[in-house]
């Protein structure tokens, strides 16, 4: 009798789903893949806020707080950083996380708005990625090109990721997870939260290397290739 075959795509889940169980208790893990997918987004974050620091005037596109304190260190009169860089990125961000919290309220399932903004988000870094390469990184125009789209995904991202509610993993900003790993009693969050920070650091590490070798068209292409990735994943959730 022949053997059956492989569904494309299976091994990948498979893998998803043995990191994803991993973060857990034995069989307490009642979220499917999508802790694995989370971690896949924290090293989509620490890509992006790279070119955003490294590239486009010291502003994040993923780290709110990190713009606020910059907008207050440019109204004091530090000149290196710009005054109107991290205003864009506050605004794209929150018309992001906006149009993401309409959507989550009228679905009627939150794993399929979540696909849907990852795959808008994907979308967002693709037009992006089209203006590194047509325009560049250099000019005014093309900087605040790039905020608004990578900021509108980061915003989208963090939104529908917020609504998920799984526990301890985080894709954007790091404090509170510092502060559990600190303050808290070592176990599976503690691991959840670890691979968080490993994953934002990684990827952090690797857009700042990219950038600063070939330029932001490389960082932000591997961003693309992890969203698709978390997108088509995300499609398949119960």
């Amino acid at each position: 009798m022949p053997a059956a075959r492989r569904r494309p795509g299976r091994p990948a889940r498979s893998g998803l789903q043995w990191v994803a169980d991993g973060l857990f208790p034995r069989g307490a893990n009642p979220h499917g893949v999508l802790p694995a997918l989370l971690i896949l987004l924290a090293f989509v974050t620490g890509l992006v806020d790279a070119v955003g620091f490294l590239g486009l005037g010291r502003v994040f596109v993923a780290n709110m707080t990190g713009n606020i304190v910059f907008l207050a260190f440019a109204l004091a009169g530090e000149a290196q950083m710009s005054r109107w860089a991290s205003p864009a990125a506050l605004a794209a961000f929150g018309a992001g996380a906006w149009s993401a919290g309409r959507v989550i309220r009228r679905a009627a399932n939150t794993r399929r708005a979540f696909a849907a903004a990852t795959a808008v988000h994907a979308l967002l870094v693709a037009a992006a990625l089209a203006v590194a390469l047509v325009a560049g990184h250099r000019t005014t125009g093309s900087q605040a090109a790039l905020i608004a789209l990578l900021a509108c995904g980061m915003g989208l991202q963090n939104a529908s990721v917020r609504a998920l509610g799984v526990p301890d993993l985080v894709t954007n900003v790091l404090t509170s997870t510092l502060t559990g790993l600190a303050a808290d009693t070592p176990g599976r969050a503690a691991l959840r939260r670890s691979a968080s920070v490993a994953a934002m650091f990684l990827g952090a590490l690797a857009g700042a290397i990219l950038h600063l070798t070939t330029g932001p068209a490389p960082a932000l292409a591997a961003a693309l290739t992890l969203l698709t990735t978390v997108t088509l994943a995300a499609r398949r959730l119960r």
